[in-house]
């Protein structure tokens, strides 16, 4: 059986944020998130609604993992 805090590790990363939460846990603006969801190119979202979107935080640190490196020859503007 999952001990309490494995569970409450999983519900937290797990949630489902805001854009403005999640604008803040990554450190960028709303707005570039809105750029990022038309364009392509940021953490993957959730689509509740027709006007209502969503982060998980798992997603986000999966991008920041994506886009993390160690130089500068290793960037890649794909």
């Amino acid at each position: 059986m999952k001990n309490l805090t494995e569970i409450s590790e999983r519900a937290y990363f797990d949630s489902l944020i805001d854009e403005k939460e999640a604008a803040s846990f990554l450190g960028y603006t709303v707005r570039a998130l809105q750029n990022w969801r038309l364009r392509g190119g940021g953490p993957k979202f959730v689509k509740v609604s027709a006007r209502s979107v969503r982060y998980r935080r798992r997603d986000m640190l999966a991008w920041i993992e994506a886009h993390t490196v160690s130089h500068t020859s290793e960037f890649s503007a794909a």
